[in-house]
């Protein structure tokens, strides 16, 4: 791994990100030679060029799992990580990195229009366990000198009652989550009496990924804070932040550090631009060195210039290849529904919402107080007309009826094992319950 770790504004033009991204191409190549999935599909033979590689799938790490990926002594490994299984697999996604990857991952995932610094307080409320984003968010903050608090998430130990006394006892500045999770938290917040436009004054900035973004439910998600504002990383545990958020509100591939390119699974070309699906060759990874990773989203790639100054080709990620639903003839997003909802008045304090993709309808609940539901409901029906073009009914539902308030305001924790109690204790409370 070269130890130069150029930063987000280095770059002069696009000729130069070109040119260093071929330079480094010649070290993956090199890796490539020594990882036991490599050297059988290319039988041995040394890789010079990208042209006429096949893309590499989850299902060929899964097929490699524990270790065939392994390009490195094992004694070199310092974390290993397995994906979060959406896709249901029953084998795991493995990947795997060194301390020195780790360096250049921390500080990809630091990239961003407002960075982390030692004054900052972080709240990390994203899976730890297996998957390496929480452990990412926690590292980062640790090397910049920042307080981490981590919170975790999907865990007994940290109910959204106690995130949101964190959010402000703690003073937290920055948070680390899902899109969803900060909805969640106003919810709670403001059950537990907080406004959370005026009442959380040291938030400057919640960094989100796992999920589509829509332009709608960040301006949502930044109105419900009181303007903060709402920063968004693109990325995976097999290879790290993919892509961030500049100065001027753009996302950004980090092209110097993952060569991008965008497959047309029609014609079979790839291309270093357009739309297509999304593969990439991360030109800094050691332990699991990767050609053509198909990432599996949607995306658009452009070289154009941007007013931050970077020099980094701009993304916008579509959604999974494989999440679209159909609805009287057309494919549905989760990104495209949500933001017809988002384009809702936010005075009508609709926060969450589900739909199913009927083969002939769109059916979408929306959590909605009765006074504004009337509102509500037709407006919704109205934006789904002009943006998504299908038959929809929209129908409204009590607040928490989607998101329980129990879920928001109880202090359920998981307990340390008992096993002596006195006589007028209930041994029953502490029987350890999924």
């Amino acid at each position: 791994m070269s130890e130069e770790l150029p930063a987000a504004g280095y770059w002069t033009g696009f000729d130069q990100l070109r040119a260093a991204q071929d330079k480094q191409l010649h070290m993956v190549f090199e890796q490539v030679g020594r990882s036991p999935f490599y050297r059988e599909r290319f039988g041995g033979r040394p890789v010079t060029e990208l042209d006429g590689l096949p893309m590499t799938s989850k299902d060929d790490l899964r097929d490699s799992y524990p270790f065939g990926m392994l390009a490195v002594p094992k004694a070199r490994l310092a974390t290993y990580h397995e994906s979060s299984g959406t896709s249901g697999a029953a084998t795991p996604t493995p990947t795997y990195y060194t301390a020195q990857e780790w360096d250049e991952l921390v500080d990809r995932f630091l990239r961003n229009s407002i960075p982390m610094t030692a004054d900052d307080t972080l709240l990390v409320r994203i899976p730890y366990a297996l998957v390496m984003a929480g452990h990412l968010a926690h590292q980062a903050g640790l090397a910049v000198g920042a307080t981490v608090i981590p919170s975790d998430c999907r865990s007994l130990a940290s109910p959204y009652s106690r995130v949101v006394r964190a959010l402000h006892d703690l003073d937290v500045t920055l948070t680390w989550s899902t899109p969803s999770e900060v909805l969640v938290w106003a919810a709670g917040a403001r059950l537990a009496g907080y406004r959370t436009e005026t009442d959380f004054p040291s938030l400057r900035a919640f960094y989100t990924a796992g999920e589509p973004l829509s332009p709608a439910r960040r301006a949502r998600i930044s109105e419900v804070w009181g303007g903060t504002p709402v920063l968004d990383v693109y990325g995976s545990t097999e290879v790290g932040s993919v892509a961030g958020t500049c100065p001027a509100g753009v996302m950004h591939f980090w092209a110097d550090r993952l060569l991008p390119e965008v497959y047309d699974a029609e014609t079979g070309a790839f291309a270093r631009e357009g739309s297509g699906q999304l593969v990439v060759t991360p030109l800094y990874q050691e332990a699991m060195p990767l050609i053509r990773y198909d990432l599996g989203d949607h995306v658009e790639i452009h070289y154009d210039e941007c007013a931050c100054g970077w020099y980094l080709p701009t993304i916008r990620v579509l959604g999974r290849i494989s999440h679209g639903n159909e609805v009287a003839g057309r494919s549905l997003s989760v990104r495209q529904v949500e933001e017809a909802v988002y384009r809702l008045p936010a005075g009508l304090g609709v926060l969450f919402w589900r739909a199913k993709a009927h083969p002939e309808r769109l059916v979408v609940q929306i959590e909605v107080e009765h006074e504004h539901a009337a509102d509500a409901v037709s407006g919704l029906l109205a934006i789904i007309e002009e943006l998504l073009d299908v038959p929809a009914t929209v129908e409204p539902v009590p607040p928490g009826t989607l998101v329980p308030a129990e879920l928001l305001t109880g202090r359920l924790d998981a307990m340390k094992p008992r096993r002596l109690f006195g006589p007028d204790e209930d041994w029953d409370a502490a029987v350890l319950r999924c």
